[in-house]
């Protein structure tokens, strides 16, 4: 394995004072309905609510002011399904710095308009995420660009860790968090915070059942590739990255799988019961509470609502046509 800086405590609170200049604390928001149907006393971390309405643009701000010399005589760019984008061009536009991102095809075109509307350029490649990934490494190799991993950054681990310091400081007494796997970052935030401050705190995480790339490695114990069939184009991933395996293989108490069809429901479950809108990989957590119900009977838990960014027609076929929870 390559020799990764490994994210710590201390880079999330360093992380938090340089946040703190560019984006305010998100709501952990008492849901009583959904606490009613789980049967616990439910918390959402509305990371939609960000200015890119996903939790990632923590990452952005954190890694572009710190390398912000450095990138400031380069073009960056990066690989993603969407939300990393985002938080890439948002903090490339905060800081003046020049993006290039590289989407796989069929991405919603509601994350390109965003994207390009923060001024970075879109490159289209492959199918899914890592085959944009491999492509964007490419360029910047040939192109000297910076590259920016999306999984394999700790700026950008420590960065998004602060979601998980602010339900911390907000409620410490919390029994449970929830969060979401797509490339890592967000889970291994929540290791790194919990884990430190408070190692009863149980963390468990999501993915989707087309994309169980980090599932499986989690479970065989080694870097493990998969197929990708799931539409949750946050959770697209077909591989597990060394960086945030290295910090959660033992660390995180459970990682559990749930299908599109889940977080579909879990979608409309959210809306209706809150009033947000989440995207299928934001509203994981929530289908994956679900299917843990019991093991959350009477227990403190915060789940983690990543991202909102969803097409109108998708999320009006889900409030129209998917059952809810």
């Amino acid at each position: 394995m390559n020799s990764f800086r490994l994210p710590t405590l201390q880079g999330v609170y360093n992380a938090k004072r340089v946040i703190a200049g560019y984006l305010k604390p998100t709501p952990l928001y008492y849901s009583r309905r959904l606490s009613r149907m789980l049967g616990c006393e439910l918390y959402l971390k509305l990371e939609n609510l960000q200015p890119t309405r996903a939790f990632k643009v923590r990452g952005g701000i954190n890694y572009m002011h710190n390398m912000k010399q450095n990138a400031a005589r380069k073009v960056v760019i990066t690989a993603s399904t969407g939300n990393h984008a985002q938080s890439i061009a948002y903090a490339g536009s905060v800081f003046g710095i020049e993006v290039k991102i590289v989407m796989p095809n069929g991405v919603p075109q509601l994350k390109i308009e965003a994207i390009r509307e923060l001024g970075a350029d879109v490159i289209f490649h492959g199918r899914y995420y890592d085959e944009a990934r491999e492509y964007a490494e490419d360029l910047a190799s040939h192109e000297d660009y910076t590259y920016v991993h999306g999984s394999n950054e700790p700026l950008l681990h420590e960065g998004v860790g602060t979601m998980h310091l602010e339900v911390f400081e907000e409620k410490p007494e919390i029994d449970v968090v929830i969060n979401p796997i797509g490339g890592g970052s967000g889970a291994s935030g929540a290791c790194t915070v919990y884990k430190t401050l408070n190692p009863r705190i149980k963390v468990i995480g999501v993915q989707a059942d087309g994309a169980p790339a980090f599932y499986r490695s989690w479970k065989e114990g080694t870097i493990t590739k998969t197929d990708v069939t799931t539409s949750a184009e946050g959770l697209a991933t077909a591989t597990a990255y060394e960086l945030p395996y290295r910090v959660l293989r033992g660390l995180i108490d459970e990682i559990v799988l749930v299908s599109d069809e889940d977080m579909k429901r879990a979608v409309k479950t959210i809306f209706l019961a809150t009033g947000q809108v989440a995207e299928l990989s934001g509203a994981a957590s929530t289908a994956a509470a679900f299917k843990l119900k019991e093991h959350l009977a009477g227990r403190k838990v915060t789940l983690l609502l990543t991202g909102g960014n969803i097409e109108h027609d998708q999320l009006a076929s889900i409030l129209t046509k998917v059952p809810s929870f």
